[in-house]
């Protein structure tokens, strides 16, 4: 009898050891299984195919942290100076030249009084800066557009000798919609309606990015759907010539 209780509680005992390790194993298994949060996060889709923050892709430095107004008094003193502007220009209808010739007047005719007035009241004259361009910002900036209108060139070059039927059309649909866009308002309004985008829509992204990009997933599959379709109806119809390959000798 003893003996028949021993043998059950070691048959107990295995049975016990048996279900931990079975029941370890497909833990561990369930674990592999799993993603990784990483593998997660880099298959998420990112608007424009970024990999990197919205601030890398602005160019990092000053010019990102005032359209994403990381410092809110320099990028709402920006986008007054900007609304001021356009407020003189395009509603008022003052000219550039007249704004400069006046805002002249009005500096010097102060500064000449008061350093004159200076003298009666016994008081210091005031102290008028050298104001120097300095020479290094303006050669960046100057190397700067020469490459961005290097590659512009570059891009139209390529379009213009045919290679690329994708980006031609794309180019074309852009330069039409730019063209209706230009008769609705003139160049000026247009540059501070992409000023007043920049200083909106970025920092709009960048805070709802989590929302925006599963919309905007759906939106480039359907896209590309439609292109698909229209290549394959169209596109994939034009003649072109036969390639001629060079006979080696």
């Amino acid at each position: 009898m003893a003996e028949h209780e021993e043998k059950k509680h070691e048959e107990s005992l295995l049975d016990k050891i048996a279900e931990k390790i079975h029941g370890h194993d497909s833990s561990s298994d369930s674990d592999d299984d799993k993603p990784s949060e990483s593998s997660i996060k880099d298959k998420v889709f990112r608007l424009f195919g970024r990999e990197k923050p919205v601030h890398h892709v602005l160019g990092g430095g000053k010019p990102a942290d005032i359209f994403l107004w990381r410092n809110k008094k320099i990028s709402a003193g920006a986008l007054g100076v900007a609304t001021v502007i356009w407020v003189l220009f395009e509603l008022l209808e003052y000219h550039l030249l007249t704004l400069v010739c006046h805002s002249l007047i009005l500096v010097l005719a102060l500064l000449f009084l008061y350093s004159n007035a200076t003298t009666f009241i016994n008081k210091s004259p005031p102290h008028i800066p050298e104001v120097q361009i300095p020479k290094d910002p303006v050669v960046e900036f100057a190397q700067a557009l020469r490459f961005e209108i290097n590659q512009a060139f570059g891009v139209l070059r390529d379009i213009a000798s045919g290679k690329d039927l994708k980006k031609f059309l794309s180019v074309i649909a852009g330069l039409w919609v730019l063209s209706i866009v230009g008769n609705w308002c003139n160049f000026l309004t247009l540059f501070y309606i992409v000023f007043v985008l920049l200083h909106t829509v970025p920092v709009l992204y960048e805070k709802y990015e989590d929302k925006v990009d599963p919309f905007a997933e759906k939106a480039m599959h359907e896209i590309k759907k439609q292109y698909a379709v229209f290549d394959a109806k169209v596109l994939s119809k034009i003649p072109r010539g036969p390639l001629k390959e060079k006979k080696k000798d």
